[in-house]
């Protein structure tokens, strides 16, 4: 066993320059978007603004935080509750394969929270909700600088808060 951890080790301290090179000029990214949110409660739609960085060519880091623009209706009985996505921010490992010159597909996992607003009955209250995320999609680059990315991210919430989909278009910018 110990042999094995010494392997390891020697081996990293070879592989750690090697990789730092391929760090050292990252690939920067921003988009914005729309984002549809198919959940339990009701259809919900948000701005959603990204940014990140390809690491390497096939592993990358981003960030995104997206802000409600629609509000749906859901009737519990006689009841109706009126449902609004406030926010929400996530940030997110990515994996991605070139599968053409200018077609990528990745896949994307990590950790968010969204805040919905719920109202009836003239009484509101907001709920604040941590999911495990994970997803793919694709992104189809126009030209050096500018892209069109479509993917779809399932919401996986904490403490049995249900699960959502979320299905996005967005234009990017590679800087």
């Amino acid at each position: 066993m110990r042999n094995i951890i010494l392997s390891t080790v020697v081996l990293s301290a070879f592989a750690v320059p090697a990789m730092a090179q391929t760090v050292t000029n990252p690939q920067v990214y921003g988009s914005v978007g729309y984002t549809y949110l198919d959940a339990d409660a009701g259809n919900l739609g948000a701005i959603t603004g990204r940014v990140g960085a390809k690491l390497t060519p096939y592993l990358g880091v981003e960030g995104e935080t997206s802000v409600g623009v629609t509000s749906d209706r859901y009737n519990v009985g006689d009841v109706s509750t009126k449902f609004e996505h406030r926010y929400d921010a996530a940030a997110y490992a990515v994996a991605s394969v070139p599968v053409q010159p200018n077609l990528d597909l990745f896949a994307r996992v990590g950790y968010g929270v969204t805040e919905i607003k719920a109202k009836a009955l003239g009484l509101s209250a907001s709920e604040h909700l941590d999911s495990v995320n994970y997803g793919a999609g694709a992104e189809y680059r126009l030209d050096g600088q500018n892209g069109i990315r479509a993917d779809w991210t399932r919401r996986d919430f904490r403490d049995d808060g249900g699960e959502a989909d979320t299905y996005a278009l967005s234009f990017v910018r590679r800087f």
